[in-house]
C-alpha cells in the first residue's frame, strides 16, 4: 500500500466529497446505506453448497466508509475446478471461522442496508440459507447490477462481470475473489453516473428497490 502527500490527500478527499454530493443530489435512491457484496462458494446451489469467502464494500450517502473480507470454513471440500477458478484451497479455509461463527457480526453489519450484488439472487440465496441455518431471518432491500446493466445498456449482449469491467474500463486486482469483485460493483455504480442520464439511473434503481425479494414471504 502506498501513501500520498498532503496535497494529494486533500484533492482525493475533495473529489470524494464531490462524488458523494452528486450521488445524494442526482441519485436519491442511493442516498441510503449500502453494501456491495460478493461471495465465493463451493458450488451453485445455495440449499446444498456453502460459502468460502465474503467480501464487501460499505457505502453511506455515496461515500465509501469501509470494506471487509473473510475466508469461511465451508466444512466440506472445495471442488478442484472452483479451487482453480478462485485460488481458494481447502488448506486456506481449514482454520478459518465457520459461517455460524461469523453470522452474528455479519448480520449486524448488513442489517438495514441495501444489498448490492451481481446476479444478486445467487448471493442473497446463499446468505438467506446460511443465516437461516443459525436461526436468523435476513430480508434486505436488494439491487442486482446484472439487471441494472441490462436496463441501462439494452443494446449490449453481455452483462457478466468481465464484460462490465471491459466495457466501462473498471479495474479488478483479484478477479473471482470476493472483495475484488465487490470493489468492481462499487466502481460500476460510480461509473454509470458519468455515462447515463441521472433520471434514467434513478428510475432503474427505484424499480428494483421496490421489488419483492426472491424467496421472501409475502
Amino acid at each position: 500500500m502506498t501513501g500520498c502527500g498532503i496535497a494529494d490527500c486533500q484533492v482525493a478527499a475533495a473529489l470524494s466529497g464531490k462524488i458523494a454530493g452528486m450521488i445524494r443530489t442526482a441519485l436519491p435512491a442511493l442516498s441510503q446505506a449500502m453494501i456491495f457484496l460478493d461471495l465465493e462458494t463451493t458450488g451453485m446451489a445455495a440449499a446444498h453448497e456453502r460459502i468460502t469467502e465474503i467480501g464487501l464494500v460499505e457505502v453511506r450517502a455515496g461515500v465509501r466508509v469501509g470494506n471487509w473480507s473473510q475466508l469461511v470454513n465451508p466444512q466440506r471440500g472445495i471442488p478442484p475446478f472452483i479451487q482453480s477458478l478462485t485460488g481458494i484451497s481447502d488448506a486456506m479455509v481449514k482454520h478459518a471461522p465457520t459461517f455460524a461463527e461469523l453470522a452474528p457480526g455479519l448480520f449486524e453489519r448488513l442489517k438495514g442496508k441495501v444489498l448490492i450484488a451481481h446476479n444478486a439472487r445467487f448471493d442473497y440465496g446463499f446468505l438467506r440459507h446460511e443465516f437461516g441455518r443459525v436461526g436468523l431471518s435476513y430480508v434486505p432491500r436488494l439491487l442486482c447490477t446484472v439487471k441494472l446493466s441490462r436496463k441501462l445498456f439494452p443494446e449490449q449482449r453481455r452483462h457478466n462481470l468481465d464484460s462490465l469491467i471491459e466495457r466501462h474500463g473498471l479495474s479488478c486486482n483479484s478477479r473471482h475473489r470476493a472483495l475484488g469483485d465487490a470493489e468492481v460493483l462499487w466502481q460500476f455504480l460510480q461509473k454509470i453516473q458519468a455515462e447515463v442520464d441521472a433520471e434514467r439511473v434513478d428510475a432503474a434503481l427505484r424499480v428494483q428497490l421496490g421489488a419483492p425479494l426472491p424467496g421472501a414471504a409475502a
